[in-house]
Formats: structure tokens, C-alpha cells, sequence
């Protein structure tokens, strides 16, 4: 089975490759939502300088999507479906994703997959969000917080490292993972990734509702 991996940059898309690797398959792609006119991974706020060398680092051919800053749900869908209709992506057989227990989510990406065809995969679903962030850091990776939503989180968790210090710090009411927003983070090191990559914590700044914290290169 062809496969591509949704890829945020983030700690759930690497356990997600990692996972995929375990069960012997290497996806043939990493595809990556890209804001235009900021040059940055939507959501994340991430550079994509970074996500560039990330997907060097673990030696997958990079997928980039397009999106206008407001993106409205009709243009990302011709923007996704364009991507879809070309090679490599027209030829997989299914996407994998790192989304973990919500059920809207999986049910629209499996909805608009079998339109085209093509598999909805879910390699971490319902696992259990506190012992997978402990197995992440458990196992190597290394990731710094790159976007906090203040509605759910405090500011300064922003530019931190995602590490047991982190968890550990975290309100109750706060998902280990994330999974409903609270925060994004950026994976630069650890298992299946060739070499860590370089990079400093830049100036945090509050944008759209959300706080970004820049990641520069280094």
C-alpha cells in the first residue's frame, strides 16, 4: 500500500511516522499546508525553512499546499484536490494522519478521501494523549511549543520545550497532546530524524487570536 503522511511538523506527526514505519511502511510523501504571503506552515506558524530541513532530516520527499491566509473551506478543498490530481499524491493509496480522538475530524477526512479513492489512516487513534506524550518523551524526540491558543493556555507556555517539565506543568483541563488546540509544537530532533535540526527561540508575538513563538533557522 502506497501511503502519504499528513505532516504538521509536530509531535503527533512524528509519532505518526513512526508508527508507519513500525508496520513497514515508508510513506512516499510528507504534506504540509503552507500560509501564503507569510511562508509558514498554517496553524503552526512555523518557517518553512525548517519544515524544509525537517523533512530532509527523516528523507521524505515534501509535499507543499498553498493556502490563502483566510482560507475559505471551498478554495482549500480546490487547492487540496489539485494537489491530489498530481504526482506524487495520485498515486497513493492512503494518507495517514496523527489525529487522536476527534471524531468530526476523522470523519471529514475519510469522508473527502473516499471521494478520490483514496484511505483514511489513523495510526495513533484513541490512544491514550498522557502516556503518548510521556512514550514521546520517553523515546528521544525533542520539540519546542510554537503556537499557544490563550483562550486555553497560558502565553507563556509559548517557546517552550515539550518535555516532562512541560506536561508535568499543564492544567488539568488541558490535553497532554494538544489534541483540541490548546498548542502546537515543532519537532526538531529524535528517532527516524537523520540530524537534529538548528534552529533559535525568537520573539513571541500574539497574531489572529493565537500566540506564535518565531522559530529562526540556525
Amino acid at each position: 500500500m502506497s501511503v502519504a503522511l499528513s505532516w504538521s511538523s509536530g509531535k503527533d506527526s512524528a509519532l505518526a511516522l513512526q508508527a508507519v514505519r513500525a508496520q513497514g511502511t515508508e510513506p512516499c510523501a510528507l504534506v504540509t499546508t503552507v500560509t501564503e504571503g507569510f511562508d509558514r506552515i498554517s496553524m503552526h506558524g512555523v518557517r518553512r525553512t525548517l519544515l524544509k530541513r525537517q523533512a530532509a532530516s527523516v528523507g521524505i520527499p515534501l509535499v507543499e499546499i498553498v493556502i490563502p491566509p483566510t482560507c475559505v473551506n471551498e478554495v482549500y478543498e480546490e487547492r487540496m484536490a489539485r494537489a491530489f490530481d498530481a504526482v506524487p499524491l495520485r498515486e497513493v493509496d492512503g494518507i495517514a494522519f496523527g489525529d487522536l480522538f476527534l471524531e468530526d475530524v476523522r470523519a471529514y477526512r475519510e469522508e473527502r478521501l473516499a471521494r478520490i479513492g483514496k484511505q483514511a489512516l489513523f495510526p495513533l487513534w484513541a490512544r491514550d494523549t498522557a502516556e503518548l506524550a510521556r512514550e514521546f518523551v520517553a523515546a528521544g524526540f525533542e520539540g519546542v511549543v510554537a503556537c499557544v491558543d490563550p483562550r486555553r493556555l497560558d502565553p507563556s507556555f509559548a517557546g517552550r520545550a515539550y518535555d516532562a517539565s512541560f506536561i508535568g506543568d499543564l492544567p488539568d483541563d488541558v490535553d497532554p497532546c494538544g489534541e483540541n488546540g490548546e498548542f502546537h509544537t515543532f519537532v526538531h530532533a529524535g528517532p527516524g530524524f537523520a540530524k537534529p535540526i538548528a534552529f533559535e527561540v525568537g520573539e513571541v508575538v500574539e497574531r489572529g487570536g493565537f500566540v506564535f513563538c518565531d522559530l529562526v533557522p540556525g
